[in-house]
């Protein structure tokens, strides 16, 4: 049993990459509702209704698709500093660099299996315009209601050459502790679901086929219910958003979910994980066996090809 060491507090940002950036913007926008914040060059910033934050999702236009960085809010400035010192001390550091902006000093660092990630502590909160403020207080943002009206960014799912080495870097140097996992007949970790704090799960990497390293599976925003994962799935149809599979439930964490591919390639999915929270100090991994996992979904739905298949940027 590994305990949490709550060093980080959740998932800040991530930056998306993107070789369709007018495209990509229009379904972020007016697909899912985010609202944009700023920009910067070749860089669009945007958040979502419910984020305490100047910004949720970095959208950056690139000759390919992918993930540029992901950002980790630490739970203090000791704590960042602590992470950083660990980090540092296996090579893998980048250094200190600016933070984006609202976000002050921030270091940089890549995982084991090359996913370039960030740290930071110091945050200025996202005060709405006139427009934009909110009846109640307690909420940074009035909703949008546009589009899919996603609350949050939940997770982000990597993929990996080495799922066992990539989440022990980050269960032993970022405190995160495993909640579920896959392993395989041979003993393999096939994937791995983390979290930081009460949240089921904050980051994932699964197995990637093509053993290549760097690569993204899928962001995940959560939605305040299952019915807008259903409406998710009208709007993307009437949209013309490629739907890949889903709605359904996850037998895996049990979530609802719904998985599209946005108009830059990148897999996005909507989800209702809201009723799995982990409140057990000694809470002990679930380990699913590769016959479990054979038997598909929570309600039987066979896990679709492209899901082992498809991660961006694409591979031949």
């Amino acid at each position: 049993m590994t305990s949490l060491r709550h060093d980080v507090a959740h998932v800040g940002h991530a930056e998306l990459l993107t070789p369709e950036p007018e495209r990509s913007l229009w379904f972020f926008v007016h697909v899912l509702g985010l609202t944009e914040t700023g920009r910067d060059g070749d860089s669009v910033y945007l958040r979502t209704w419910d984020d305490y934050e100047q910004f949720s999702l970095k959208l950056t236009a690139h000759e390919t698709s992918g993930i540029a960085a992901t950002a980790l809010r630490a739970s203090s400035q000791e704590a960042l500093e602590r992470m950083a010192k660990a980090v540092g001390q296996t090579g893998l550091g980048g250094g200190w660099v600016d933070g984006e902006p609202g976000i002050g000093p921030t270091y940089a660092f890549r995982d084991p299996d090359g996913h370039e990630m960030r740290l930071y502590w110091e945050s200025e909160w996202y005060r709405a315009p006139p427009e934009l403020a909110p009846a109640l207080k307690n909420q940074a943002q009035a909703y949008p209601a546009r589009g899919v009206g996603v609350r949050r960014l939940d997770h982000v799912n990597y993929l990996a050459a080495d799922v066992a080495e990539t989440t022990d870097f980050v269960t032993g140097l970022l405190g995160a502790r495993a909640t579920e996992q896959i392993v395989m007949d041979d003993g393999s970790v096939a994937a791995r679901w983390l979290h930081f704090a009460s949240k089921s799960y904050d980051l994932v990497y699964t197995e990637d086929w093509t053993a290549r390293r760097g690569r993204l599976h899928h962001i995940a925003f959560a939605t305040d219910t299952r019915e807008d994962i259903l409406r998710a799935a009208d709007i993307c149809l009437d949209s013309g958003v490629f739907i890949e599979t889903g709605p359904h439930k996850h037998a895996i964490q049990q979530t609802f979910f719904l998985y599209v591919y946005e108009p830059g390639g990148n897999r996005i999915e909507l989800c209702n994980p809201v009723a799995r929270l982990i409140f057990a100090p000694d809470w002990r991994t679930i380990t699913w066996t590769e016959a479990e996992r054979a038997k598909g979904q929570a309600w039987g739905l066979k896990t679709i090809d492209s899901f082992h298949t498809h991660g961006t940027p694409p591979v031949a």
